[in-house]
C-alpha cells in the first residue's frame, strides 16, 4: 500500500520516464544527422523541438519534485525489472517497474510528444501539461 497520491506518483514517474524520452531523442538525432537523408534538417528540426518540449516538461517536474520535498532514484537494475526509491514528504518506498512496462510508457510519451501534443485531447502523463505547472 502506498501512502503518495496518485497525482505526486505520476509526477514522480515522469521523473523517470522523461529522461529516458530525452535519451531516445538524442540518439535519434545523432542516427539521423549521420544518415544519407537528402534532406535532413525537417528531421532534426522535429526532434531538437521535441526535445525542447520534453525538457520543458522535464523541469516542471523537477521543480514540482524540489518544492514538495520528493524524490526518484534508480536503486537497482536486471533484465526483467528496475527497481526506484520514492521518497515522498519523508517516507521511503521502493516501487518495481516491469522493464517492458518502462519501454512501452516511453514509446507512447514519444508519440506524444512528436504529434499527438499537437491535437487537443489529454496528455498520456496522466493530466494536461496546464494542470502540471
Amino acid at each position: 500500500m502506498t501512502r503518495i497520491p496518485e497525482n505526486d506518483r505520476d509526477i514522480m514517474e515522469q521523473a523517470i520516464y522523461l529522461p529516458l524520452v530525452l535519451i531516445v531523442l538524442n540518439r535519434d538525432l545523432s542516427v539521423v544527422e549521420k544518415s544519407p537523408f537528402k534532406l535532413k534538417k525537417p528531421y532534426l528540426e522535429l526532434i531538437e523541438e521535441t526535445m525542447k518540449a520534453v525538457q520543458k516538461e522535464l523541469a516542471n517536474v523537477k521543480s514540482y519534485l524540489k518544492k514538495n520535498n520528493l524524490k526518484v532514484e534508480q536503486v537497482k537494475r536486471d533484465d526483467a525489472f528496475t527497481m526506484f526509491l520514492f521518497v515522498y514528504q519523508g517516507y521511503e518506498e521502493h516501487h518495481n517497474y516491469f522493464n517492458p512496462r518502462i519501454r512501452n510508457k516511453v514509446q507512447e510519451l514519444m508519440l506524444y510528444y512528436l504529434f499527438k501534443r499537437f491535437k487537443p485531447t489529454d496528455s498520456p502523463l496522466g493530466k494536461t501539461e496546464k494542470e502540471s505547472g
